[in-house]
């Protein structure tokens, strides 16, 4: 069978429902799924969906098609892509596959998945498409059973968290699935919570749930303005991801929160080592280093993040998009404890982490504010075909000059450092765009730093639009 061959991407497989991605095809990489289980001495594959209004369909026609490969399947229903996750280590399966079209448009799903304990990504994503193309499946004949995952993943949490005071909290979740779990978690931690958009409907009808865009945050910004809740958590469709809101309306954006993240462990843990990506603020390694712990830059996407915990015993990680990943131990000088979460990103957990340092002080907002800013944009992009932006950046990483760079960082993309800021150029994996991200210490050195980017990326490609 031939499967489009776009649909496989770099940190998971993402298509257009009834078009790209249909049941057949979902059927088919269920199969494929099922086979690479097998190979890796597997048995038994969980299973969930978020709010999308596919997902139900798309999830019964992925478990027919681990079944038919001899692998046993675990339905956990409507769920957050964290708890598939939590529910590989909880029942023991080391095996999850969620599917979810995460902050993508609301025609679109795809599936996350873990096989073994190993997020897939690139070249295994890759090898299921082989799979099927030559006809590589095994044939057999396993069970389905289902569970409710939801009562142990909020023990989980509320037996790890312990918040210093009750507060009073306001979350949004654009209709995404996290609206189905944040109330009844954040209540069990003691905290009063104040429901924006929680009810889950796959017509997003409010915002898209995708708190890095900004105007994604206007309702959460205008209800900590009107009424009483100390602080606002916003998550995405699939909850993995956390943005935060101010009580006076300023977003902290996720490479700002992992100073405050890597503050808190690295005063259990100190020496341990913290990851963030490419597009996470300059302001970190110097915080990091001087609260004794070993900063370390890495490419974007969540599965590669998490191929690098694995690979480091990283304590903590994180993404400018917003997933956190805590893989912090107990006590460091009892390693036996174990660990306090699973290593993997939670954007649920992630905000009751933050609770927890936050209820420690009197005024929230007032913390998050005084952690250090630069001048910076958010997210911007180039629209181009697809194919197009790898092959540019290639080129442009053995070509491009940049005058009084004091570095240029090639890991994933270009990442071009100045004495007074940094800029970067790298192309997505998920989509075909180049992801631009500038920060500096002031608007004029801002201005320098994009105008030597629009100077090397015109003159490759005269043709592209670019964002600022």
């Amino acid at each position: 069978m031939q499967v489009p061959k776009e649909i496989f991407k770099a940190y998971d497989i993402r298509g257009i429902v009834g078009k790209t991605l249909t049941s057949e095809i979902v059927e088919v990489i269920g199969q494929a799924l099922g086979t690479e289980a097998l190979a890796r001495k597997q048995t038994t594959i969980c299973i969930g969906y978020d709010g999308r209004l596919s997902g139900p369909e798309l999830a019964g026609a992925l478990s027919r098609g681990i079944r038919s490969a001899g692998i046993n399947v675990i339905q956990l229903g409507m769920v957050a892509t964290p708890m598939v996750y939590f529910a590989a280590y909880e029942l023991g399966t080391n095996c999850g596959v969620m599917v979810t079209g995460s902050h993508n448009p609301p025609d679109y799903n795809g599936l996350k998945m873990v096989l073994a304990g190993e997020t897939l990504s690139g070249a295994t994503i890759q090898s299921l498409r082989s799979r099927i193309e030559t006809g590589d499946l095994t044939t057999g004949e396993g069970a389905e059973s289902h569970h409710d995952i939801a009562a142990a993943y909020i023990d989980k949490i509320a037996s790890d968290i312990k918040l210093a005071r009750p507060m009073k909290i306001a979350v949004d979740c654009g209709n995404g699935v996290a609206g189905a779990y944040a109330k009844k978690l954040y209540e069990a931690l003691g905290c009063a919570v104040q429901e924006l958009f929680c009810e889950v409907d796959g017509h997003f009808p409010n915002h898209h749930p995708d708190p890095s865009v900004p105007e994604n945050l206007a309702d959460l910004i205008e209800v900590l303005a009107k009424g009483d809740a100390e602080i606002g958590l916003a998550f995405d469709g699939d909850g993995d991801r956390l943005g935060v809101v101010t009580k006076d309306g300023k977003i902290i954006y996720p490479d700002r929160q992992l100073m405050l993240f890597a503050e808190e462990v690295l005063k259990r843990n100190q020496g341990a080592t913290i990851i963030y990506d490419v597009k996470s603020t300059r302001n970190l390694a110097p915080w990091i280093r001087a609260r004794n712990g070993m900063p370390l830059m890495w490419k974007t996407g969540h599965s590669l993040v998490k191929a690098k915990i694995k690979e480091t015993s990283a304590d903590l990680a994180g993404e400018m998009s917003g997933h956190v990943f805590f893989n912090d131990l107990v006590d460091s000088n009892n390693p036996a404890k174990g660990r306090r979460w699973y290593g993997f990103d939670d954007g649920l957990y992630s905000g009751a982490r933050l609770l927890e340092i936050l209820s420690k002080v009197s005024n929230p907002s007032e913390t998050l504010n005084n952690l250090p800013d630069s001048v910076s944009t958010p997210e911007q992009h180039i629209q181009m075909q697809e194919g197009e932006p790898h092959a540019l950046i290639a080129a442009l990483q053995k070509s491009a000059k940049f005058e009084g760079a004091s570095d240029v960082i090639t890991i994933d993309g270009l990442r071009v450092e100045y004495p007074d800021g940094f800029g970067l150029m790298r192309p997505s994996n998920t989509t075909p765009v180049i992801v631009l991200r500038f920060e500096a210490d002031s608007e004029s050195a801002l201005k320098r730093i994009q105008s030597a980017f629009s100077a090397v990326i015109l003159a490759a490609a005269p043709q592209v639009k670019l964002p600022f």
